[in-house]
């Protein structure tokens, strides 16, 4: 059987068997009866994190009580629990009708959110915390076929939310909702990098949700505003020396902005402003490679020097980076953990030799500021270089080890990424 590629197409998995449960039940006996197994989500990470010798599609299991994908809204007490296949554009459509929100969405609504939440995928917003910071609960199969529960508060749940998919199938998730809101986004162009040196901070807090994008050229490109309606709104004119962009723009520069979200300061419900993509569409360029590295928000001026520094080498290979914040949190493995970041995400053409040796001169060029690298992205640092970067790490290592004796949740990329024995 062949289970056949990444979303990307850059990872061929080599899983041998890909179970497809309809029934809890049916997810407990077959987690227990493999030696080794992953669950496989939406495909949209970019390693072979979710590869293993068999693999466990959770898109097929549904509750009886809860017949919309398994989707349960519970307004009175702010909150909405899923199944664990559930995407992001499927979630936003139920909440939509039920008048709540998330607080935050990635760029994307076509990944799964348990994928999300398992490797810290985030949005935008110094405010805003990733989206596995709305985890109020969780539910898994461990590999020994038990159910295991867990709360907000306590002992090692904030160990088990960013699992990275080593200590069992996530079955059930509950997030934290709010009322409704709407977001307007309004676009700027050619923002001097002596502006942003000198107004970084300014810049990202002028919107619940702040994106820049750039080539790495003589200036950033576009730098996307995203503000709550009626919490004050973006600047219809310039931004710290950027120009309002005149008509809608696609973060991939010189791409039509046709499968994008609306711009130019039209209200829309959130879940048609936060990501930048739409549903219906191809996501971002499609055919790509992506990866992405967190610092400290106080590094970040210096560390956007170290990689204008690399802009001959990196431009080529570039189809758009996007500069984004993320609020500090408490769970382990997280990579906004205990520190406000900010992210540089690359989106690469599709050339894995090329990207795979700019990586190495760019994780070299942000080592002093201790990047982490998103755990679904391409990267090139195994685990000697990322442990140091975890405080709880090897928490996370004795939890896994408990939650999985055997190791059955164990592969390659946890080996060599997490634990160290590649």
């Amino acid at each position: 059987m062949t289970v056949g590629t990444n979303w990307a197409g850059n990872h061929v998995y080599r899983a041998e068997r890909l179970h497809r449960p309809t029934s809890l039940e049916q997810v407990q006996e077959i987690v227990s009866a493999a030696e080794r197994i992953r669950v496989l989500g939406s495909r949209h990470s970019f390693t072979d994190i979710a590869d293993s010798t068999e693999l466990l599609s959770l898109e097929a299991v549904q509750s009886a009580a809860t017949p919309l994908a398994g989707i349960e809204v519970d307004a009175a007490h702010g909150t909405v629990t899923l199944g664990g296949g559930v995407r992001y554009g499927e979630l936003a459509d139920v909440l939509r009708d039920e008048g709540v929100a998330l607080h935050n969405l990635a760029s994307l609504p076509h990944i799964s959110v348990a994928g999300a939440v398992a490797t810290a995928t985030h949005g935008s917003g110094v405010a805003n915390g990733n989206l596995a910071t709305a985890v109020a609960a969780l539910e898994m199969v461990t590999s020994d076929g038990e159910i295991v529960r867990a709360s907000r508060g306590d002992a090692d749940f904030e160990g088990m939310v960013v699992g990275l998919g080593a200590l069992g199938a996530v079955t059930r998730l509950t997030l934290d909702v709010e009322p409704a809101y709407e977001v307007e986004q309004r676009v700027y162009e050619h923002l001097a990098w002596d502006s942003l040196s000198a107004n970084l901070d300014a810049i990202t807090a002028g919107g619940y949700s702040v994106s820049l994008f750039t080539l790495w050229g003589e200036d950033v490109d576009l730098v996307w505003v995203k503000s709550r309606t009626g919490q004050g709104a973006p600047p219809e004119g310039d931004l710290f020396g950027a120009t309002p962009a005149a008509v809608d723009r696609n973060p991939v520069i010189g791409l039509d902005p046709t499968p994008c979200n609306p711009q130019l300061g039209r209200p829309g419900l959130w879940s048609d402003r936060l990501p930048h993509f739409r549903m219906g569409f191809t996501p971002s360029a499609g055919d790509e490679l992506q990866s992405e590295y967190l610092v400290g928000s106080g590094d970040a001026v210096a560390a956007l020097e170290a990689v204008r520094s690399l802009a001959g080498r990196i431009r080529p290979l570039l189809l758009t980076c996007e500069i984004r914040t993320i609020a500090a949190d408490r769970l382990w493995m997280s990579t906004a953990y205990d520190r406000a970041s900010v992210a540089l995400h690359f989106t690469w053409k599709p050339e894995p030799d090329a990207v795979a040796g700019v990586l190495v001169a760019l994780e070299e060029a942000l080592a002093p500021f201790g990047a982490r690298p998103h755990w679904g992205k391409v990267f090139r640092a195994d685990a000697g270089t990322i442990a140091p970067l975890y405080p709880r790490h090897a928490d996370f290592l004795r939890l896994a080890a408990r939650l999985d004796p055997r190791g059955a949740f164990g592969n390659a990329w946890f080996e060599r990424n997490v634990v160290g024995l590649r």
